[in-house]
């Protein structure tokens, strides 16, 4: 799952719409952006395996502190309350909370049975990602239905605000089409670096064109 958890970000803004749309967007991407520092420091563990799923090149063996159920409550209780001293907005801490845990609902539907439960438990998975055009309609909908979902929820009030939204969307079908059928990485380390660089890209854009629009009434 990718656009699917930007997508996630986008519809939480019709119910949050105090809070400003990068810290929806972090939240049901909390769990990659853990995984991929957790990845640099040696916490967890993946490997290049072509052919382990049909959608993608790895095989994600060992990832218990960012993608496990339990730990994603802890997670996503720490990032609420953390948000909840900052802004004081209780359905921004709802909509963050609900984004955390969502990502492991979105990846057991479309992992193989690599989800864990809690770290060192069973761990579970529908296996979506066997089937790439599944996988991609899945996606590019929910994308779909969390853009329409944002932009009823909100209005630009400039042209960066109505420009930088559309292209923001198109930027992120750019990636999810060309991530999946280019090359396999080269490394893990590759791919944590990547990921490290374009979801703070990703965030200050969001933000950015974000803090341009404003609530619909």
């Amino acid at each position: 799952m990718f656009i699917g958890h930007f997508a996630v970000g986008y519809g939480a803004k019709r119910y949050a719409p105090r809070a400003p749309l990068w810290a929806l967007m972090a939240a049901p991407l909390l769990a990659d952006i853990l995984w991929t520092v957790f990845l640099l420091m040696g916490w967890e563990h993946a490997r290049i395996a072509v052919g382990d799923t049909r959608y993608t090149p790895l095989d994600l063996y060992d990832f218990p502190w960012s993608h496990s159920l339990v730990m994603l409550v802890v997670w996503a209780t720490v990032l609420g309350a953390g948000y909840f001293f900052w802004k004081r907005d209780w359905a921004g801490v709802v909509a963050i909370w609900i984004g955390v845990v969502s990502h492991w609902v979105l990846d057991w539907i479309t992992h193989r049975a690599d989800m864990p439960l809690y770290p060192g438990g069973p761990k579970f998975g529908l296996g979506l990602w066997n089937s790439i055009a599944g996988t991609m309609v899945v996606e590019i909908l929910m994308l779909a239905a969390g853009v329409v979902a944002y932009a009823r929820a909100t209005r630009a009030r400039d042209w960066i605000g109505r420009y930088f939204f559309w292209g923001y969307v198109v930027l992120l079908l750019i990636f999810y089409v060309g991530d999946r059928f280019g090359g396999p990485p080269s490394s893990m380390n590759e791919i944590a670096w990547t990921g490290v660089v374009l979801t703070v890209v990703m965030l200050v854009w969001a933000g950015w064109f974000d803090a341009h629009r404003e609530a619909r009434r």
